[in-house]
């Protein structure tokens, strides 16, 4: 095998020199001069780029880029702009003039300095790793940090997480937290309480925010003390009735608040929450029935006040299928201490403010009762009990940062003590071995500590602070070794530390490295992986970004039942085609689709049971199939307001096919679509792309955008628009309690042209016109995949090695799982050579060794 060294000697000594200073090659230049110098020369270049004067220096980074953006420019045919000619034989030199040194720099530059520098951990990862050292998994110190920057779409890219002082306050700070929280004080753990809430304790008070029908009290299916809307009194002896039922009709939403009288929690811990319940239906003059259908539900967490706080309140413990017929329902439940456990319907009413309505009446509006009853759930009884006591005290986490020393230790010999219980820790959280020089400063800090009289506890807790807020934690760095490669495998696939397994395996065997990488997408940390990747790739974590407009879709007014199903119907789609090794063209098409009951009501599918996200196969001729018509990304490449093939094309054409469009050109205005129905979106690109500096752009990326105009703002089928103004008038009550009034305006079409000149009648066409090539679509997943496992982006000596794994997983279709294996087991990923020693690029001082 080569050595580095001798590697980076044959390029150095390869036909095109890397040194300072080169002029262009003369036969690139006279072609350059040709069809490029006319618009990329002088004080007066377009775009700022002078290509007559600029030099050859690709050993420069910055040259080398501005060089790199002019190769892929011309080979993408985006340069020269229409109506400038260029020969396909002058494409070809030029590409073929480009291409050979840019490699060659550039892969000297890698073997020089590596791919990319070291990668600060992210804030998710950074609890992630804290969850798993200190044994906290319901540890919650991720809003404690900063967010992080993007770049080239993710959070994990090295060029964009850096540290600043604010960063490493927020460090200290967040490590503080958590060590506070892994140690115990207390010689035995916090005694266990049990609450129990039943009738009218069951809610905060004897009404809710809104009308009566949002919740009241009833005994033998008729409801108590309902004559007075705004009652606040009941009989002594009927609110002490334990057989009185709460009802509730409603879903949570500010300033609403669903959670027993008199219970907030004393401690942090787990806490057992077990109650009765059923599903009913309201009826007119407040009496109720079994129901038909179970009601969804979830836990959420918050504290006991008036207002919900979208920081505080959390769901917890997955969604509950309350049935009809009374039963008990049992979860466990992280709580802080003086948070309560709210009710958390799911898929029902929200009544909103409304100023009209007399006060007498209330101040928010109840939809009216459906024929057949309103659902809810009616609660018996409720009890919380906790923080149940962990299996030993003082429990794992502060054996972690104290060994066997106990509560409160107060050692014979502090500092000999300190030192190793110091070094085991590090031991236990660093990424390698720990230099001797970094490590006995730690313990000289923990020294200075004791010698001011601190307590031992506190003393360590210093130590460990300063070790969980320095560049021996807070950096992955490039493969060299074993535990590097294991290090970013896990990071890669379950978004922190590796666990034993993986940090003993040898993971230079690449059956191995096989079998590890396997283990780790199979095992639950994958699914850390998956929301994560999600988030950024498909840019998911925007799913809540805008609120449906409540004008044009009242029907979507507040139903946070379909967000969430809609993020978990993507989530479960991006699992799949990795778990099942699913083919490329499953990125854009299929015969299958993950649904719950309220997607498939969404979606118009045969009907579903359960809330649970379930796959499912799709009917002959259906639209769905693909991320492409997922609600989530459909509602995500909308404004709440309008769809807009704009965004939807360009989304596309970048997150999915890896052509990001260029940025408009200065002081030209987006298309604004007529939400007044009165002009087609249609008719207004075709007048915004009559400027010759718009049309080469949006040919591109706006038919591909047209062909999704059938799915409204929520990927809901559509064959007409709707609109304000022009059109037929469509009025009635939302559920939310309010008057709505849209009008049904013009036909949709979405039928198209690509660029290329192939056309399509509508969205089947143009997912199988994309399916046609997997190869790109398998090359821009693995592009994504290789940008967030190495926190580096594809660089241009990466190029012919990713080609290399595609043509590995060519035959099987390019495969989703195949294509992480072909990664994982790359030089991209395993690193073509160590820095030499010493090399800490990147390393912020404000994160040095203490």
């Amino acid at each position: 095998m080569r050595t580095p060294f001798v590697l980076f000697s044959l390029v150095c000594s390869a036909g095109w020199p890397l040194a300072a200073g080169q002029p262009q090659p003369a036969d690139l230049r006279a072609r350059l001069a040709r069809s490029c110098f006319g618009c990329h020369s002088g004080p007066s270049a377009k775009g700022g780029l002078d290509l007559a004067a600029l030099p050859f220096d690709l050993a420069d980074r910055a040259t080398r880029d501005r060089w790199i953006q002019v190769h892929d420019r011309v080979e993408k045919r985006e340069m020269p702009p229409p109506g400038v000619e260029l020969a396909d034989g002058d494409r070809v030199a030029i590409l073929g003039l480009l291409a050979p040194p840019l490699h060659r720099a550039d892969l000297a530059d890698v073997l020089r300095n590596g791919r990319g520098p070291m990668r600060r951990l992210n804030r998710d990862e950074y609890e992630q790793n804290l969850r798993d050292i200190l044994q906290l998994p319901e540890l919650d110190i991720r809003d404690m940090l900063p967010e992080d920057k993007e770049a080239h779409h993710f959070n994990k890219v090295s060029e964009a997480l850096d540290v600043s002082r604010v960063q490493l306050a927020a460090y200290l700070d967040a490590s503080e937290a958590a060590l506070r929280q892994a140690m115990v004080t207390t010689a035995e753990p916090p005694e266990i309480t049990k609450f129990r809430a039943w009738g009218t304790r069951l809610f905060p008070g004897l009404r809710s925010t809104g009308t009566r029908h949002a919740m009241f009290f009833f005994k033998n299916n008729k409801g108590v003390g309902v004559e007075e809307e705004r009652a606040r009194a009941l009989p002594k002896e009927v609110e002490e009735d334990p057989a009185l039922e709460m009802g509730l009709f409603r879903s949570p939403g500010w300033p609403y608040g669903a959670f027993p009288r008199g219970f907030a929690a004393k401690h942090r811990g787990l806490y057992r929450v077990r109650f009765s319940a059923r599903a009913v239906l309201q009826h007119p003059g407040f009496t109720v029935s079994d129901a038909k259908h179970y009601v969804p539900m979830t836990l959420r967490t918050r504290r006991p006040s008036n207002h919900d706080i979208a920081e505080d309140v959390k769901s917890v413990g997955g969604i509950l299928e309350i049935q009809p017929g009374a039963r008990v329902y049992e979860v466990i439940v992280p709580l802080a201490a003086g948070q309560t456990v709210e009710y958390g319907l799911l898929g029902l009413p929200v009544p909103q403010f409304d100023a009209e309505l007399p006060v007498r009446s209330g101040t928010y509006r109840f939809p009216p009762l459906p024929a057949d009853g309103q659902p809810g759930v009616a609660f018996q009884w409720l009890e919380i009990e906790g923080p149940l006591a962990p299996p030993a005290w003082p429990p794992a986490s502060h054996r972690v940062l104290f060994g066997d020393l106990g509560v409160a230790p107060a050692p014979a010999n502090p500092g000999q003590v300190a030192g190793r219980l110091l070094r085991r820790f590090m031991a236990l959280a660093g990424r390698g071995p720990v230099p001797e020089e970094a490590a006995a400063g730690f313990e000289r800090l923990v020294q200075a500590q004791l010698d001011r009289g601190a307590p031992f506890a506190e003393a360590m807790l210093t130590g460990y602070q300063a070790f969980l807020s320095s560049d021996l934690f807070l950096y992955l760095r490039e493969p060299g070794g074993n535990f590097e490669i294991a290090d970013r495998l896990a990071h890669f696939l379950t978004n922190t530390r590796p666990d034993a397994e993986l940090a003993a395996a040898d993971l230079r065997d690449p059956a191995v490295l096989r079998r590890q990488t396997d283990r780790l997408i199979d095992s639950p940390g994958f699914d850390r992986f998956v929301r994560n990747f999600a988030a950024y790739w498909l840019n998911l974590r925007q799913i809540r970004r805008d609120d449906p407009d409540k004008r044009l879709y009242p029907e979507y007014q507040l139903d946070e039942y379909l967000v969430d199903s809609l993020e978990r119907e993507t989530l479960a789609y991006v699992a799949a085609l990795i778990r099942d090794n699913l083919p490329a063209r499953n990125l854009v098409e299929g015969d299958f689709a993950f649904v719950n009951e309220r997607l498939a009501r969404h979606y118009g599918l045969p009907a579903v049971n359960g809330s649970a996200i379930q796959r499912v196969e799709l009917p002959p001729g259906s639209v769905l199939g693909g991320l492409l018509t997922q609600g989530a990304i459909l509602k995500i490449t909308a404004n709440g307001r309008t769809t807009s093939p704009v965004l939807r094309g360009a989304w596309i054409m970048d997150r999915i096919l890896g052509e990001p469009p260029p940025p408009p050109p200065p002081g030209v205005p987006a298309v604004e679509p007529d939400v007044r129905g009165a002009r087609s979106i249609r008719e207004q690109l075709a007048m915004h792309t009559k400027a010759s500096a718009c049309s080469s752009c949006h040919a591109r990326f706006d038919p591909v955008g047209l062909a999704l105009e059938n799915f409204d703002v929520l990927g809901r089928w559509r064959t007409r628009y709707r609109g304000t103004t022009e059109g037929e008038r469509v009025s009635g009550i939302d559920h939310t309690g309010h008057n709505f009034s849209y009008t049904i305006a013009g036909p949709v079409d979405a039928s198209g042209r690509l660029a290329d000149g192939r056309s399509f009648r509508d969205v089947r066409d143009l997912k199988a016109l994309l399916a046609s090539n997997p190869r790109q679509l398998a090359r821009n997943l693995l592009h994504q995949l290789t940008v967030y496992a190495t926190g580096t982006p594809v660089r241009f000596s990466d190029r012919a090695e990713i080609e290399k794994l595609l043509d590995s997983c060519k035959s099987g279709g390019y495969r989703a799982r195949d294509l992480v294996h072909a990664l994982t087991g790359s030089s991209i990923f395993l690193g073509r050579a160590r820095p030499g020693p010493g090399h800490r690029a990147g390393s912020p001082t404000g994160a040095a060794r203490i």
